[in-house]
């Protein structure tokens, strides 16, 4: 089914930064309420990526319906309309069964299209994509970065200089429409919602505000947020996750450019293959580049003026949440 606001109607929301502790806290919430749970993740989506995205166990998915999960192969590649589309129909299934969908995640770029819908942008241009990659080959990502901080520096502060697939995107659309994809992105709908199978609509501005606010959002102090990272890239570490990465390396094609990005697989990818960084190194630059995201996903956060949110090392966080979701589905019985 094509995704419209009332698609996510009656939908709820628990996001937060990585390492905030979403997922256990919605599957314990899901077991109490008529719940099930949809990723909002764009690394869950992808099959034999499971410790480094800290992917539900299956222990945990045979507690509460989980969606939206080992969708694609790791060499395939899926954009957020397709999984705008997907969703719609996961709400759909949920509704019938008479329970109500609970997004899980962290995605920023998946919550606004949830909460917002897509703005306009042009379609990829095949022979111009392909230019502009050759043209970050040639160059080099610092001076590819540069290149684009001249014509669009709000995206290219946003952007890490070694992201070429969004990089790419960015100078894509500068050339296409001459306009920079900051802008294009400022004009990003609320009342309207336009994208991939979606009609414009008219009068919803009440239905997307009325979305923002059933988002919950974790709020955890930044030195306890950052220690929390720190231990779960360890932890990921124990659990064998350097030999997930391992396996990766030996599957018949390489890991698309959009499962690529996913935290750490870069830099295990690296170490494997002898880059020269220590072990030590390795897992301090994972680390970083983890509590740099975190940072990057609050700010993003911040935009949400009419969402929840919650103090993640409150006692009564448990409380708080049941109090919250009980307000949810009285006001929409």
């Amino acid at each position: 089914m094509p995704a419209t606001p009332s698609a996510f109607s009656d939908a709820l929301i628990l996001t937060g930064p990585t390492g905030s502790g979403k997922s256990s806290l919605a599957i314990e919430l899901a077991e109490s309420w008529p719940l099930e749970i949809v990723a909002m993740d764009s690394m869950t989506l992808y099959r034999q990526m499971n410790i480094g995205t800290a992917k539900p166990s299956a222990a945990d998915q045979a507690r509460v319906p989980h969606h939206l999960l080992d969708l694609l192969e790791p060499w395939e590649s899926g954009n957020v309309a397709w999984w705008l589309d997907r969703a719609a129909e996961v709400c759909e299934e949920i509704r019938r069964r008479g329970k109500r969908p609970l997004f899980v995640g962290g995605t920023p770029f998946y919550l606004k299209a949830l909460l917002y819908g897509l703005f306009d942008a042009p379609p990829s241009d095949p022979v111009l994509r392909a230019q502009l990659e050759a043209e970050a080959r040639q160059v080099g990502p610092q001076e590819f970065h540069a290149r684009l901080a001249a014509i669009d520096p709000r995206s290219a502060s946003r952007l890490h200089p070694n992201d070429i697939r969004r990089l790419v995107r960015a100078r894509e659309v500068w050339e296409l429409t001459g306009q920079p994809l900051s802008s294009l992105q400022k004009s990003w709908p609320s009342p309207s919602f336009v994208g991939t199978g979606a009609a414009s609509s008219t009068g919803l501005a009440a239905s997307w505000s009325e979305l923002e606010q059933r988002c919950v959002v974790l709020d955890w102090p930044r030195p306890l947020l950052y220690h929390r990272i720190n231990a779960r890239v360890e932890a990921m570490l124990a659990a064998g996750w350097l030999e997930e990465v391992r396996q990766l390396r030996e599957l018949p094609r390489p890991l698309s450019p959009e499962a690529s990005q996913a935290l750490g697989y870069r830099e295990l990818f690296a170490y494997l293959e002898g880059g020269g960084h220590s072990w030590e190194a390795t897992v301090q630059t994972i680390q970083q580049r983890t509590r740099q995201f975190a940072k990057r996903q609050l700010t993003w956060f911040r935009s949400l003026r009419q969402s929840q949110w919650i103090a993640a090392d409150s006692p009564d966080l448990r409380a708080r949440l049941e109090k919250t979701f009980a307000e949810f589905f009285a006001a929409n019985r």
